[in-house]
């Protein structure tokens, strides 16, 4: 696989989807809603590795779109995909759907 500006977007894309996923669907219901200790000290990783990955999402949605000459909404709109469940992914696709081969 040729890891190109549009790989490497699709790359981020798919694992701040999963990681936002997991922030919002496992450690947020973990912590405020089950308050157990024992299972928020096993997924006190997830906002750490989320908040890591998701800067590098954001360097690579701006590098692509900037690339491809969009327009500076079009450019927010995709970085802020990366902050809500699912829509990174969806982004993801609809990028793919436009420029992959």
């Amino acid at each position: 696989m040729k890891f190109d500006l549009l790989n490497r977007f699709r790359f981020m894309a798919i694992v701040a989807g999963i990681m936002s996923l997991l922030l919002w669907f496992v450690y947020m219901p973990v912590k405020y809603l089950l308050h157990n200790e024992s299972l928020h000290q096993a997924t006190i990783w997830i906002p750490m590795v989320h908040g890591y990955l998701y800067p590098i999402y954001v360097l690579f949605a701006i590098q692509f779109s900037v690339s491809k000459r969009w327009k500076t909404l079009n450019i927010l709109g995709l970085i802020l995909a990366g902050t809500l469940p699912v829509a990174s992914i969806w982004a993801e696709r609809y990028v793919v759907r436009k420029y992959g081969n």
